[in-house]
């Protein structure tokens, strides 16, 4: 008897499922507010996830370093785009203020200046900091500029990408020395994390400024005169030297440099 009322209660059970199908088939469920709610609810979730994963990729990426000839000096090269084309400098922390990720890294100790080139970032410390203790601030920091979306620099103005630029009223001299800077001289300093910044031509004389990592370096003299100086003196004869321009900042540097050899000197 029990057994016959199971089994006619489960065929109830299944003839009410299926004259319900139907029905269930056509119904369409009102957004009421708390499926909105739901729905908004899940929507957050995949946004979140979606910007968790992307800063996690950003988290994870391959930052790779290359030595200079300036021992002070790294170049960091995060694998994408940094600015492009053109250069931008720092030496301090006021004028790091155009940019968040200069502004960024001048809160690490030990450091002296920042410079970007088109793919890679070169950072020079101060003689007594040690990069050991660096590095790990200043991967923190570059990975989080990027994974922030935020601009390199927020004025695109301020790079320094229009030194070599060819303008009407320049000669002949001054173009082919704009050419050679630009097309055979500047990617190779530039592969050693540094830039060249072209500032004049006066009486036979080239007026360069030297910049990230060959700022300081014991071997920009040389880099001068028997890398540039030879190569624009080969291919245009009114070319009769190359000068160095220093900053006013760096000169006092230099000043105050010379005064220290002399007291140790004396003593």
């Amino acid at each position: 008897m029990a057994s016959r009322i199971v089994l006619s209660q489960l065929k109830r059970v299944s003839t009410l499922r299926t004259s319900t199908i139907p029905q269930a088939m056509n119904y369409t469920p009102k957004r009421t507010l708390l499926s909105k709610n739901y729905i908004w609810a899940n929507r957050m979730k995949a946004q979140q996830t979606t910007s968790l994963l992307g800063r996690q990729q950003v988290r994870t990426m391959f930052i790779q370093t290359e030595q200079t000839p300036n021992d002070d000096s790294l170049k960091f090269i995060p694998g994408v785009s940094v600015l492009g084309s053109g250069s931008a400098e720092f030496l301090d922390v006021r004028s790091s203020m155009k940019s968040p990720l200069a502004k960024q890294l001048f809160h690490i100790d030990g450091i002296a200046g920042v410079f970007f080139g088109p793919d890679f970032i070169t950072i020079s410390k101060e003689e007594s900091a040690e990069w050991q203790l660096m590095k790990p601030d200043i991967y923190a920091a570059i990975m989080d500029h990027f994974a922030s979306g935020q601009p390199i620099v927020y004025d695109a103005d301020d790079l320094a990408a229009n030194d070599t630029a060819i303008h009407p009223d320049d000669s002949e001299e001054v173009q082919m020395i704009k050419e050679l800077l630009d097309t055979r001289i500047r990617p190779s300093i530039q592969e050693d994390g540094g830039d060249i910044e072209y500032c004049g031509f006066e009486n036979g004389i080239v007026q360069l400024k030297l910049k990230g990592s060959c700022r300081g370096c014991d071997s920009s003299a040389i880099t001068l005169k028997n890398g540039i100086e030879n190569m624009l003196m080969h291919y245009i004869p009114e070319v009769q030297g190359v000068e160095q321009v220093i900053d006013e900042t760096e000169e006092i540097a230099l000043q105050e440099f010379d005064k220290l050899e002399k007291k140790l000197g004396e003593k």
